[in-house]
């Protein structure tokens, strides 16, 4: 067992090292700023690249001295504003913003930009597993990027941005938890998935405005909710009984896409049984993610809009800006928080 003077040893040792980090990370970005950016006129010669301490200070309206303390890794304890502050002046993009925090132990507050970009690859890789419904979500289970094979799964087109998050569409809209048969049985599981990936993110507001929702909406999620269950994600096969094409099983896949346990990941479904892959087949023709120039509907395929896709999915165009000139995007997909069309070769 490690004394306790051993354990105060490793935790100031960690302490040290964090403030280093943020010491060393703090100067690197400073120093990669020439004064033209930030609108300062060089009048001497500069000995040392990019900016000085005392202009970061001046930009972050903050003290010479006490900026100059944290870079020499001293432990000093910043406010999110100031936090805020150091992060305009020295023009960090989100992941950078997101870092910044993370070394000063701090949660981002409301507000702050999320990462959004989603990595090319992860388009090429959901158009190509069309007719597979497959999608782009975050930790947080916001749907970023959906295919025509999900969008005619669940309609997902129909639904507004703020909305598309699996376990609100999951624990919260009737006509999209109806088709599950077997609803009851693995709900209590994704609560429980939730809860274990929430560990990471506890104070994070965006986390926590999501939780009150589900909570406030769903008394069912309420009452796993409270019983603290903490769980991993399975691929036991799951019933679903589409509208059109009829009964699928479904086995559901989660492929993350960065190193490490809170990046994007691609989900969807495989099927289950050969019944299940024929008719996955028909499910792009029933997307509402229309293409510039439609191609006939093969023999046998309804068309048109989902019984849930209400007159929104019917009425509204997309963007037509991902289709090239003189052609048609033949397996488009859907980025939520671009609002735009991707398609393979634009």
């Amino acid at each position: 067992m490690m004394s306790s003077s051993a354990g105060a040893d490793t935790a100031a040792e960690s302490e040290r090292a964090r403030r280093a980090e943020f010491a060393a990370f703090l100067r690197s970005r400073r120093e990669r700023i020439s004064p033209h950016e930030v609108g300062i006129r060089v009048t001497d010669r500069r000995r040392t690249p990019g900016l000085r301490r005392e202009e970061v200070a001046e930009l972050a309206a903050v003290g010479v001295t006490w900026y100059t303390w944290l870079e020499q890794g001293r432990p000093v304890r910043a406010s999110v504003q100031v936090l805020q502050a150091i992060a305009d002046a020295l023009l960090l993009d989100p992941t950078e913003r997101g870092y910044l925090f993370t070394l000063a132990g701090m949660a981002q507050p409301p507000g702050e930009p999320e990462i959004a970009d989603i990595p090319p690859f992860l388009h090429a890789l959901i158009r190509q597993l069309d007719p597979f419904p497959a999608a782009v979500q975050n930790a947080r289970w916001d749907i970023l990027a959906f295919n025509r094979g999900y969008d005619g799964l669940i309609g997902l087109n129909s639904v507004p941005d703020a909305d598309r998050n699996a376990l609100l569409l999951y624990f919260t809209d009737p006509a999209r938890r109806r088709p599950w048969l077997d609803w009851e049985e693995h709900a209590p599981g994704l609560a429980s998935q939730f809860r274990a990936a929430m560990a990471r993110h506890v104070t994070e507001p965006g986390w926590q405005q999501l939780l009150a929702r589900l909570r406030r909406a769903s008394p069912e999620f309420d009452r796993l909710w409270q019983q603290h269950d903490v769980g991993l994600s399975t691929s036991t096969p799951k019933r679903f009984r589409h509208p059109v094409v009829g009964m699928l099983s479904l086995t559901p896949f989660h492929l993350w896409a960065e190193p490490r346990a809170d990046g994007l990941l691609t989900v969807g479904y495989t099927p289950a049984d050969g019944a299940t892959a024929v008719k996955l087949r028909r499910l792009p023709a029933l997307s509402a993610m229309k293409l510039a120039v439609a191609a006939p509907a093969p023999a046998g395929v309804t068309t048109g809009p989902l019984p849930w896709a209400g007159r929104w999915a019917r009425t509204r165009s997309r963007p037509s800006g991902a289709v090239r000139r003189g052609g048609s995007c033949p397996w488009p997909s859907w980025d939520s928080r671009r609002r735009t069309r991707l398609c393979a070769g634009a």
